[in-house]
C-alpha cells in the first residue's frame, strides 16, 4: 500500500503566472488547435465550439487537452484583466496595405 498526496475537494489554489508561462500555455494550446485533423478546415471552429460546451467526461484524451489549456488561458488572462496586467502596443501586421 502506498500513501499519496491528493488535493482536498474544495481546495482553491491560488498562483502566480508570469509572462513566459503564459506564453506556453498559449503556444501549447496552439499546438493542440494545429493538431486537430478534420476533413475540412472550415469545421474546426464547429469542433471546437463542441468541445467547450460538452461535459468534461464526454471527451477524449485530445478534447479534455484542449479544454483545459483553454480554461487555464481564460483564467490567466481574467485576472490579468481585473489586475489591469495588459498593455496595448502597436504592431505591424504583414501586407497591411491601410497607410496613416
Amino acid at each position: 500500500m502506498a500513501t499519496i498526496k491528493e488535493l482536498k475537494d474544495d481546495a482553491l489554489v491560488e498562483i502566480k503566472i508570469n509572462k513566459s508561462f503564459y506564453y506556453m500555455l498559449k503556444n501549447t494550446l496552439y499546438h493542440l488547435f494545429t493538431s486537430i485533423k478534420l476533413d475540412k478546415p472550415e469545421d474546426k471552429e464547429t469542433y471546437i465550439k463542441e468541445i467547450m460546451s460538452k461535459p468534461y467526461s464526454d471527451l477524449n484524451d485530445e478534447q479534455r487537452s484542449f479544454f483545459t489549456i483553454t480554461l487555464a488561458i481564460v483564467e490567466v488572462e481574467r485576472v490579468a484583466n481585473e489586475q489591469n496586467l495588459f498593455e496595448e502596443k502597436e504592431v505591424s501586421i504583414p501586407n497591411d496595405t491601410k497607410q496613416d
